[in-house]
């Protein structure tokens, strides 16, 4: 008989959903809830959310989690809340936690110069030894010296600078707090001291007041919550933590040697590394980044701009077929490269391994004989191939080969399983996790409540097809070598990582 649940909430770029999961990381499938709001883009690079839309959305997702769990048969009473948000996000706040701003996302590119600059005053290998972020539109000090001068008026007006999920917290709980996994992925934070980071602050315009403080300590809804859900009073609510770290967590890759890839709307390939494991000079490979999970776990990896997102543009502007198993029907025919193709799939400003923000997308060997399936397929595998690069550069940093657990949408395609095995020229296992960030959420909860859960057990593996990996290798170098080659020609002025 269950004894307490949890309850989880994932707030992404596109959706946010919440399940109830019982003490052994199952989720009741009937409690779950999910509502879209839409990220709103311009030619500019702008990528933002309207805070309205995202409240909105969570609290329609409680409510229906929430009335499906009054209807179970074994109400065990809610132990905590976890939470689980879209790293970088920033929202500026009035003096009475009101939003003065949108919520600008990861993707929001419009702090180029910004960013360029910001490298060029500090030093981009000095900021990423001290904070684990490299100095990029991705993250707050480019987005916050981008208002400050394109915004001046704004900028003063904003009394602090929060994620979205804190704003969240902070609504229904009256008060919040941000964890060290969000704050690890502002680039605001230092990486050693788990303080925010003075020079930084200094840098951007901002007082230490301006930024919430840093706790992974609970809080719990007001009254007037309580009274709209009886379930949740004097339920713990824990802060956020970071989707990737979450993802690790709700996957199972938190052990030593075992990394977490998923490929959603972006991709990223990220491994759990205890705090003492790591070199206090050394936080990540450069170009590679080194976040939190808490205080005495990291997570090393990169992330990848351009995946399911890249995807669905193909599939729209391609007029390609909409139905999801006649392209996996498609695809599962091809299983090897599309030789005749390079790619470099920038259509929104790639980040790891080399971060070329300000280089365009390019697609090298149309002919008359290309076919929008092959360019479909052809996008996929340039994912993919700069997964296997930061998988690389992870391995030889820890120095240890590491087995691959693999979430996201990729989960409902065995082609693309088999094709991302072939890409890396290793084994990948599918998580039996097909909500990894809002299974990790609960995770996070769980632990910080002592409650003990079973590992979760890896899924089926997929072996590489050695023959077809070597073509892919090929085709790797021939992508790294195109890069190389804009690079080199002066025709793109970004920095070489």
């Amino acid at each position: 008989m269950t004894t307490s649940v949890i309850l989880a909430l994932d707030i992404g770029t596109s959706s946010s959903r919440t399940a109830i999961y019982d003490t052994k990381g199952k989720r009741l499938l009937a409690t779950t809830a999910q509502f879209a709001y839409p990220l709103i883009t311009g030619p500019d690079g702008q990528a933002e959310l309207r805070p309205a839309d995202l409240e909105k959305a969570i609290a329609r997702a409680f409510a229906k989690t929430l009335q499906a769990w009054r209807k179970t048969k074994s109400r065990a009473p809610i132990a905590g809340i976890g939470v689980s948000c879209f790293w970088h996000s920033l929202l500026g706040l009035d003096k009475q936690g009101q939003p003065l701003t949108p919520i600008y996302t990861w993707a929001d590119s419009r702090c180029r110069t910004e960013a360029r600059d910001l490298r060029e005053t500090m030093g981009e290998k000095s900021v990423h030894a001290a904070t684990g972020c490299m100095v990029r539109t991705s993250f707050w000090p480019a987005k916050l010296l981008w208002l400050r001068k394109s915004q001046p008026g704004l900028f003063r007006k904003v009394d602090r600078w929060v994620s979205p999920a804190e704003w969240i917290q902070e609504k229904w709980c009256g008060q919040a707090t941000a964890s060290l996994s969000m704050a690890s992925g502002t680039g605001l934070l230092h990486a050693q001291t788990l303080q925010w980071h003075g020079p930084l602050l200094k840098q951007c315009g901002l007082r230490q007041n301006q930024l919430n403080p840093l706790s992974d300590a609970p809080s719990h809804v007001t009254p007037a919550i309580a009274r709209r859900f009886p379930e949740l009073t004097n339920t713990p609510w824990f802060p956020a933590i970071g989707d990737g770290a979450a993802s690790n967590l709700g996957s199972g890759a938190t052990n030593p040697g075992v990394a977490a890839i998923n490929v959603g709307t972006s991709a990223a390939l990220r491994v759990v590394v205890a705090t003492k494991a790591v070199r206090p000079k050394s936080p990540a490979p450069f170009g590679l980044f080194s976040y939190r999970v808490d205080d005495h776990r990291r997570l090393m990896g990169g992330a990848v701009s351009n995946a399911g997102n890249l995807r669905a543009w193909a599939i729209r502007e391609l007029n390609l077929p909409t139905d999801p198993a006649t392209i996996e029907k498609l695809l599962a025919a091809r299983p090897g490269p599309v030789k005749e193709l390079t790619l470099l799939p920038y259509w929104i400003a790639e980040r790891a391994p080399s971060w070329p923000e300000e280089m365009p997308s390019a697609v090298v060997g149309i002919t008359q004989a290309t076919r929008a399936l092959d360019l479909l397929q052809a996008f996929q595998e340039a994912t993919y191939h700069r997964l296997a690069q930061i998988g690389e550069a992870l391995e030889s940093a820890l120095r240890q080969k590491l087995v691959f657990i693999v979430s996201g949408g990729i989960q409902k395609s065995p082609s693309a399983l088999q094709r991302l095995a072939n890409v890396l020229g290793r084994p990948v296992h599918a998580s039996k996790e097909p909500e990894a960030s809002l299974c990790g959420a609960a995770c996070f909860a769980m632990d910080q409540l002592g409650l003990k859960r079973p590992a979760p057990q890896l899924g089926p593996k997929i072996n590489p097809q050695r023959a077809i990996s070597r073509e892919y290798t090929a085709a790797r170098q021939r992508q790294i070598e195109l890069e190389s080659l804009f690079r080199d020609s002066g025709l793109v002025t970004t920095p070489n990582v």
